[in-house]
């Protein structure tokens, strides 16, 4: 009997909790579901108010949903982000909207990448055109964040902040002494001399192929950064050098003296300010809206035009198979190019990159789609922060190639990579291992115990070479090159947007804005739709349709963030 009452206690108990935690569960996925019904609502804003922008969330090419993001539950706080195409959409829409009369920006640290800066400055400059205000105060200005907040009407600094100046640097950790340590050896197959992916694992410093790209392109950055402070500040290139180089600005005075800043205030006094600015008391608050919150309704979604432009994102890593919101997997690309192409209310395809590569074969699956659907539709590269080796490779078909000036592209090289655990597994960890074989080759690439021996190194190379080649073929086809040409500007080299249009990689300077005017005038159209490919997936139906792993990735890289692709 009290066997009996034992198990029937434990059942009742196990019914209990499973039904508790459901219940919870049950309340996040609901609370997720109204806040993602509530995202496409128009936010009330008050009259006379002001677009609050701070960019302290992590800026991705499309808002990802994010269930929790509007609910205040104490540890369950999320590292929220919100899109580039968001940002831009609402500084455009604050720009004609009666109720926002200005823009406050407090900016410190922004993590984005310059082509990404740039486009919202552009957004901030044409903001500013409308004829309303920008203000921008920080209690210490990071470069990249100054660099937005130099478009102001008035930059303001606290009297005791900081406005860093000092000219950009890149640094690269090389792993290759402790590699040594551990008995790895990185053995590297590759094709071209600028191509610096594998040098962390084979060198202790900078090859000097790899010093003169970095020093090319990062120069050309920097001439950039520098012209646009310049034309906003209204300061030579030549005197914002020598203030970088000389390191003059590293106090709030400094920067109010040399011109970076207007003047040093304290918040109280930047809100009075403001206040002046709205012409509403001292004694009362300012009505102020944030980039995150203000969520206009679109002006494209009233139109009722049956035509379209269909803009297609592809955002991070090349890989085999489906992929994701931010790795850009060949089968699900593939099949959303597909899906354009066979819809005739689509006139006309934007294919916005953002990459730094991957798979040789998951871009040429892409390319492929990318130079049928050319066939049929016009086909307008836009390119991110990145379109760099397979992000360049996928573009190669396009029509024809958008870029930023600061925009990081080219890289067209291969490489593979394979290391050599034979001192770690033997001589550290006392492990050997021995089996039998049916052919010399049999075991190529399925252990690394052992160094590849000459003829299987001999078998990669001439892989890598082919591919390579296939690569120099799809540029210069798509490019209207010789193969010569390409391989002249690609053994791997990095260019800047504004270089690679000196040199032929890309047509035009410009944003994803300007990538879908030239669309729409390629293709004739005066009245349009713009719809979005792939559908961004919520966390709740990727997590539940999913395998193990994926749900595995998907915590790990919201958890890791930046530092995800280490682990």
């Amino acid at each position: 009997m009290k066997s009996f009452f034992k198990y029937v206690l434990a059942t009742v108990t196990g019914i209990v909790l499973s039904f508790v935690l459901l219940l919870i569960v049950g309340l996040l996925v609901i609370g997720g579901l109204i806040g993602s019904l509530s995202a496409d609502k128009e936010t009330v804003v008050p009259n006379n108010a002001v677009l609050y922008i701070d960019l302290k969330q992590n800026i991705t090419e499309r808002t990802l949903p994010d269930p929790f993001g509007e609910l205040d539950i104490p540890g369950f706080e999320s590292a929220r982000s919100i899109g580039l195409n968001d940002i831009l959409a609402r500084i455009e829409a604050a720009k004609t909207d009666d109720r926002i009369k200005g823009i406050y920006l407090e900016l410190s640290m922004v993590s984005a990448s310059f082509a990404t800066l740039q486009e919202i400055r552009d957004a901030l400059i044409d903001f500013r055109e409308s004829g309303k205000f920008i203000l921008a105060y920080s209690d210490g200005y990071s470069q990249r964040a100054y660099y937005l907040a130099s478009t102001a009407d008035k930059v303001y600094v606290n009297p005791e902040g900081v406005l860093d100046f000092r000219g950009l640097a890149s640094q690269t950790m090389f792993l290759k002494g402790a590699l040594d340590k551990l008995g790895i050896e990185a053995q590297v197959v590759k094709v071209g001399t600028f191509k610096s992916a594998v040098e962390p694992f084979t060198l202790d410093k900078m090859s000097d192929a790899n010093r003169e790209q970095v020093t090319s392109f990062l120069g050309s950055i920097y001439d950039h950064f520098l012209l646009q402070i310049g034309g906003s500040r209204r300061l030579s290139v030549d005197s914002l050098r020598a203030i970088a180089d000389g390191y003059l600005v590293r106090t709030a005075d400094d920067a109010v003296t040399y011109g970076l800043a207007d003047a040093k205030k304290y918040k109280d006094e930047l809100l009075t300010e403001l206040k002046d600015s709205l012409g509403i008391d001292q004694d009362k608050q300012v009505n102020a809206v944030s980039i995150v919150k203000y969520r206009p309704v679109s002006k494209s979604a009233g139109s009722v035009s049956r035509d379209r432009i269909a803009i297609v994102y592809a955002v991070g890593d090349i890989v085999m198979g489906e992929g994701g919101d931010e790795l850009i997997g060949a089968d699900r690309i593939s099949r959303e190019l597909r899906k354009v192409r066979r819809d005739d209310k689509v006139k006309a395809v934007v294919f916005r990159i953002n990459s730094p590569g991957g798979s040789a074969l998951a871009s040429d699956i892409i390319w492929r789609e990318v130079d049928l659907l050319r066939k049929e539709k016009p086909v307008i590269v836009s390119m991110g922060d990145v379109a760099a080796s397979g992000g360049y490779y996928i573009a190669a078909a396009a029509d024809s190639i958008f870029a930023q000036p600061n925009t990081i592209t080219g890289s067209i090289g291969v490489f593979g990579i394979i290391p050599n655990m034979k001192r770690l597994m033997n001589d550290k960890l006392g492990i050997t291992f021995d089996g039998v074989k049916t052919g010399q080759y049999a075991d190529f690439l399925n252990n690394m115990d052992r160094p590849l021996t000459a003829e299987e190194r001999q078998i990669l190379q001439l892989e890598i070479n082919r591919i390579y080649d296939t690569f120099l073929q799809r540029v210069a086809d798509g490019r209207k090159l010789t193969k010569a040409q390409v391989d002249s500007i690609g053994q791997g080299r990095v260019w800047s947007g504004s270089q690679a249009l000196q040199i032929g990689l890309v047509d035009r300077l410009g944003s994803l804005d300007d990538a879908v005017a030239a669309a729409a005038q390629k293709a004739g159209l005066g009245d349009y739709r713009i719809v979005t490919y792939p559908a961004v997936k919520r966390p709740f139906e990727s997590l539940l349709g999913v395998s193990t792993d994926r749900i595995s990735a998907w915590v790990s890289r919201r958890e890791l963030g930046d530092y995800y692709d280490y682990y």
